[in-house]
């Protein structure tokens, strides 16, 4: 086996470590989260951010991808995230919490699709062959 093919396993193997990862942490959010509480902005904001993550470790392990997330969305982002968690602390009023954390998802979205449009860019871009 080439040191190319045995970089690309440990590669994948990482991949699919943080997948499973990710995959727990929204197993745990969905068995501990009563069904009314998926009325919440707050739920909705660590889903979108748990969705964020998952491609951005696809991003981070595939080598092979010069894909960037913009880095001031996922930081408004995770702001006002952080502003919709500590929102009763904050005394933030329930229409200012709905909006913050409505900011958050949006920054995450934009964020997501912007990844997901370059990869699908990447993919119908047709890779150039060794003999040409």
């Amino acid at each position: 086996m080439t040191r190319s093919g045995s970089q690309s396993r440990v590669a994948r193997r990482w991949t699919v470590i943080a997948s499973g990862l990710l995959l727990l942490a929204l197993g745990l959010v969905v068995i501990y989260t009563g069904p009314s509480a998926f009325y919440s902005p707050v739920a909705l904001v660590v889903v979108a951010a748990i969705g964020l993550a998952a491609l951005l470790f696809q991003v981070r392990f595939r080598r092979d991808l010069p894909i960037h997330s913009p880095l001031w969305l996922n930081v408004l982002g995770i702001v006002c995230a952080m502003v919709s968690l500590f929102a009763d602390h904050l005394r933030m009023t329930s229409r200012m919490l709905e909006l913050v954390a409505f900011a958050a998802v949006v920054c995450f979205g934009i964020s997501g699709s912007l990844i997901l449009r370059a990869l699908r860019r990447r993919v119908r871009t047709p890779q150039p062959t060794e003999t040409e």
